[in-house]
């Protein structure tokens, strides 16, 4: 009997695990976007309010071009070694920002609180 309470609890522990991971994780409902390098504010978009288009970013000898469609952000093409912010894809997590190390580029919804109350305080 303690045999299958043990499995139990352990079963519930791993979907509430699950079930909290697709709430951090998935798409949030933050449209604002700030594209910043070492810390510094390049552009900030409302991806709501933002029609279809391409930036490229210079940095020293290499660029990254960003692709703004259906009110999605991405690195489309990048003059890096690796690519790894190309292969990250569509922004789609506050907690997975889009990086470039080599650029020393970052992409990554902006921090507010429209969605309403974030904290209180005494």
């Amino acid at each position: 009997m303690k045999n299958k309470i043990l499995i139990l609890i352990c079963v519930l522990i791993f979907f509430i695990g699950i079930i909290g991971s697709a709430f951090v994780l998935f798409t949030p409902k933050k449209t604002n976007v700030n594209i910043k390098r070492d810390g510094r504010l390049l552009y900030s978009f409302d991806l709501s309010n933002t029609e279809d288009s391409e930036i490229e970013i210079p940095y020293g000898n290499s660029s990254n071009t960003i692709e703004i469609k259906d009110g999605k952000i991405r690195v489309k093409e990048a003059e890096c070694p690796d690519k790894t912010c190309v292969n990250m894809g569509w922004l789609s997590s506050a907690s997975m920002p889009i990086v470039c190390l080599p650029n020393h580029l970052v992409i990554e919804f902006a921090a507010g609180y429209e969605d309403g109350v974030d904290a209180v305080a005494r």
